[in-house]
């Protein structure tokens, strides 16, 4: 479990460590490895929060539940993002946190982490950076939610994901979505049947190939003239009832 010969080193890591810090991390950052099976909990809202957990593999899906049982995605995680960041305030979880996939993450108790940063003031600069990126895509997938037609939010998503995987060294042209298309309606603010209809209008249109849960971008830039604007078609959804692509992402 040591950090400094991780592969995911430059994600969760900051640079210009030195070998006295790096061996300081290497021996207080994570305290254990813990196994997520698929579609299991790694912590539900209102449980004590006690640690921050780096994705190491797999995916995850945070989400919230209403009252009436509904539930609502809030965010996809993979390796080297933080989830756990929504306990810190109340010292207790908001949100659910469920793996997509049989996953692995690095658990760093909260107060050990906290004492380390002090230490290490490059690594509570990182954290700070982390903090006020998850920020900034809340509020982006703010925006998303009340400004962005169907077209522009599946494109902004499948161009997210790619980035995210080109960042860490995997195709950013084949995409595999761990998540089902319920999960990413929910997270889009659209219906299972839009985002079907969307995936098969993409295709049509040359912008991507679709076979089940596998996603081959076939033409990013005109995947970012449709988030731009300029490619989506700003009309009402078709009724519903039409045929789904028998390649779309399936439950």
């Amino acid at each position: 479990m040591a950090c400094s010969s991780c592969n995911l080193r430059a994600a969760c890591l900051p640079a210009g460590l030195t070998d006295r810090e790096l061996e300081c991390i290497d021996r207080r950052l994570v305290s254990s490895r813990r196994k997520v099976a698929r579609g299991t909990h790694l912590f539900r809202a209102g449980d004590p929060f006690e640690a921050l957990y780096e994705v190491w593999t797999g995916q995850f899906k945070t989400c919230l539940t209403s009252k009436a049982g509904r539930e609502q995605v809030t965010g996809f995680q993979m390796g080297g993002e933080l989830i756990g960041l929504d306990g810190i305030n109340a010292r207790r979880h908001h949100v659910d946190a469920v793996a997509l996939e049989d996953s692995q993450v690095c658990v760093m108790l909260f107060e050990e982490f906290e004492a380390l940063a002090h230490e290490v003031p490059s690594l509570q600069q990182r954290f700070h950076r982390m903090v006020s990126r998850e920020v900034i895509e809340s509020q982006e997938v703010m925006l998303m939610l009340g400004s962005m037609y169907a077209d522009e939010r599946l494109a902004s998503f499948l161009l997210n994901l790619a980035h995210r995987l080109d960042a860490r060294g995997f195709s950013p042209t084949a995409v595999t979505l761990r998540m089902t298309r319920e999960e990413i309606a929910s997270f889009l603010g659209l219906s299972i049947e839009t985002i079907s209809r969307t995936f098969t209008k993409f295709q049509s249109r040359g912008l991507l190939f679709v076979r089940n849960r596998n996603v081959r971008v076939t033409d990013p830039l005109g995947l970012q003239h449709v988030l731009d604007g300029n490619g989506a078609e700003h009309k009402h959804p078709p009724a519903a009832g039409a045929a789904p692509i028998s390649g779309s992402p399936g439950k």
